[in-house]
């Protein structure tokens, strides 16, 4: 149950840190949020394929998150037009 919280929390961040960087690309507030969930999870994914690793820990997780995030909200964006 933690990891999922720390998961949410940690997502929470990232959308809206990401929401802050892609100028254009945000939706609000609780958009970015739950993209920014969602960003986690593609973000792992995607690093996890190219065999990548950032680094260990709550910075890691978040930097993987934004990077995650960011790619959703482009793509989301890409939709929005």
């Amino acid at each position: 149950m933690e990891g999922i919280l720390y998961s949410i929390v940690i997502g929470a961040i990232a959308g809206w840190l990401a929401g802050k960087l892609m100028k254009g690309g945000g939706f609000g507030i609780l958009v970015n949020i739950i993209l920014g969930i969602v960003g986690g999870v593609v973000g792992n994914w995607l690093f996890n394929t190219l065999g990548v690793s950032l680094m260990d820990g709550m910075i890691g997780d978040l930097l993987t998150g934004v990077i995650g995030a960011a790619v959703v909200l482009f793509v989301a964006g890409l939709f929005k037009k």
